[in-house]
C-alpha cells in the first residue's frame, strides 16, 4: 500500500512539473478524505449507529462472559490453595469450558460483524464516488486541475479531464 501512495504521489507531481513552466497557470489540487466521510458524514455516523445497535446485544454477552472467566479465575488464584482438589480442578475445567466457549463466540462474532461492516462502509464508499462523480460531471470543480482521493475513492479515473491543463500548454 505505501509503495502504491509513493508511486502515486510521484505521479501527482510529476503531473504538476509538467506544467508548472506555464505562466499562467496556477495547480490547484482538490482532495477527498475517505476518514474524514468515514468518520463525519451523517450517513456513515447512521451506519455504524446501525451496526453498533445490530450487535449491542451480542457484545454484551461476551464482556459478560469475559467477567465470568475473570472472577473464576481470581477465585482460583485467592482461594486455590485452600480448596479441595477435585474442587480446584472443576473450577480449572469450569474455566477452561467457558474460555473455550468465550473464544468460539467471539470468533462468531467477528466472523459476523466484519462482513456486516464492510457491507455498509462498501454502500458508503460507493456513494462518495457517486457524489464526487455527480459534482465533476456538473463542472463544479472546474477551478480544480486535480483531484486527489484517498484509499478507495475513485477519483483518478475522472480527475484529470476536469481542467486538463495541457490544453493550456503553448
Amino acid at each position: 500500500m505505501k509503495r502504491f501512495n509513493i508511486l502515486a504521489l510521484l505521479a501527482i507531481t510529476g503531473w504538476l512539473g509538467l506544467f508548472s513552466n506555464h505562466a499562467a497557470a496556477q495547480n490547484r489540487i482538490g482532495f477527498v478524505s475517505l476518514d474524514k466521510i468515514l468518520r463525519e458524514a451523517p450517513s456513515a455516523q447512521r451506519a455504524q449507529k446501525r451496526i453498533e445497535a445490530e450487535f449491542s446485544k451480542r457484545d454484551q454477552e461476551l464482556a459478560r462472559m469475559s467477567d465470568q472467566i475473570k472472577k473464576i479465575q481470581d477465585n482460583l488464584e485467592k482461594n486455590g490453595l485452600t480448596m479441595s482438589e477435585t474442587e480446584r480442578n472443576r473450577r480449572q475445567r469450569e474455566a477452561t469450558d467457558l474460555g473455550r466457549d468465550f473464544e468460539r463466540k467471539q470468533r462468531e462474532f467477528r466472523e459476523d460483524l466484519n462482513p456486516r461492516r464492510n457491507e455498509e462502509l462498501q454502500a458508503i464508499i460507493e456513494r462518495a464516488n457517486k457524489i464526487i462523480r455527480t459534482i465533476a460531471d456538473r463542472n463544479r470543480l472546474r477551478d480544480i486541475d486535480l483531484l486527489a482521493c484517498s484509499k478507495f475513492t475513485k477519483c483518478a479515473r475522472f480527475a484529470l479531464p476536469i481542467n486538463n491543463l495541457a490544453n493550456n500548454v503553448s
